[in-house]
């Protein structure tokens, strides 16, 4: 079996790193006018693009990403 390498993000190139901190800046004021806006017009496409942006959320502050 191969053994998996641990995940640093410092592994990255600097671009992707910049992109990734730029995510995870914007990734909660998403969060917050999805969840708004699934409060006032439901639809199922804004409830399964509230769970992605939270997830993400997730685990983009759990560093997995």
């Amino acid at each position: 079996m191969k053994r998996r390498r641990k995940y640093t993000p410092y592994a990255l190139p600097p671009w992707l790193r910049k992109f990734r901190g730029v995510v995870a800046q914007f990734i909660i004021p998403f969060c917050i006018f999805q969840g708004i806006r699934t409060l006032l017009l439901p639809t199922v496409f804004d409830i399964l693009f509230l769970m992605v942006l939270i997830l993400l959320a997730i685990a983009l502050h759990l560093e997995m990403i």
